[in-house]
């Protein structure tokens, strides 16, 4: 089974929808199931999760409700406010919904870059394990000192960290900050990584195979196989891509892989995160 273990829906309004600024029209609009049935079956893909795209509990309980209509979204990355002192309650009647599988919060949005060290927050994910929940995160590459640390106060929590951590790439340049941290981080066996949301990090016009090559070269190199999955970040991607020019060049990337590696990152390994019975 091949899973895209990184997409998202939206019904569009400005209002709820306000990071969709000028220079995005192409997201402006609403994107659904059969959206995406569209792109992932020329595609290949199977299966798909379900990533929150607005911080409310009203995004959590949509994304759920599309999830049990679909047999191909067999889990939900939603959102709740970890950082409420009284969140537990929340966590413990969401996660008895099958197809949530994992929490996140926008950090990369956040104006304090020490976000993810609050007090507030941590304890919030602290809960996530009793509750068999994963944590996604999102963040940047500026963010990675702080994750680790935010990380290490959660050796037991199982986590995904998503975007490879949004490095900056720009021709000619490398983002050496980036691979440092990223490595740093990947020595924490409770990580896995999705290889997703890469080309809307290139800030040039356009964007080749070689372009991305480099930075799939770190990851997969820092993570290994087995703690790496295929994602699109559909439809943001679209801000750099179609969906087909992306998996395209992800197929390229991954080329050199074995069969049974390309098992693990096309699928095994989104499907071991997120406890997704194959």
């Amino acid at each position: 089974m091949r899973i895209d273990s990184h997409h998202h829906f939206w019904n569009y309004s400005a209002e709820e929808y306000s990071w969709i600024g000028e220079g995005m029209e192409v997201l402006g609009r609403d994107f659904g199931p059969r959206d995406l049935l569209l792109e992932i079956e020329p595609a290949g893909i199977d299966a798909v999760i379900s990533v929150q795209a607005r911080q409310s509990v009203e995004e959590t309980r949509w994304l759920l409700e599309i999830a049990n209509d679909n047999a191909m979204i067999p889990a939900v990355v939603g959102w709740l406010p970890l950082a409420d002192p009284s969140v537990e309650p929340e966590i413990e009647k969401w996660s008895q919904h099958a197809k949530l599988k994992s929490l996140r919060h926008v950090v990369q949005d956040e104006p304090d870059d020490a976000f993810i060290l609050g007090a507030d927050f941590n304890r919030g994910v602290s809960m996530l394990q009793k509750y068999s929940l994963v944590y996604d995160i999102l963040i940047f590459g500026k963010h990675l000192t702080n994750t680790i640390t935010f990380v290490d106060q959660h050796p037991n929590q199982a986590f995904v960290l998503d975007h490879i951590a949004k490095p900056t790439i720009v021709a000619g340049e490398f983002d050496e900050s980036w691979k440092a941290g990223l490595q740093e981080l990947a020595r924490r066996e409770n990580v896995t990584c999705k290889f997703s949301g890469v080309v809307t990090e290139v800030r040039d016009g356009d964007w080749s195979t070689e372009t991305i090559r480099p930075y799939w070269d770190v990851a997969l190199e820092a993570f290994g196989s087995k703690r790496l999955m295929y994602g699109s970040d559909w439809p943001v991607c679209l801000l750099k891509s179609g969906y087909g020019r992306w998996i395209g060049a992800v197929k390229e990337l991954s080329n050199t892989l074995t069969s049974s590696e390309q098992e693990d990152f096309w699928g095994n390994n989104a499907a071991a995160a997120y406890r997704i019975e194959l």
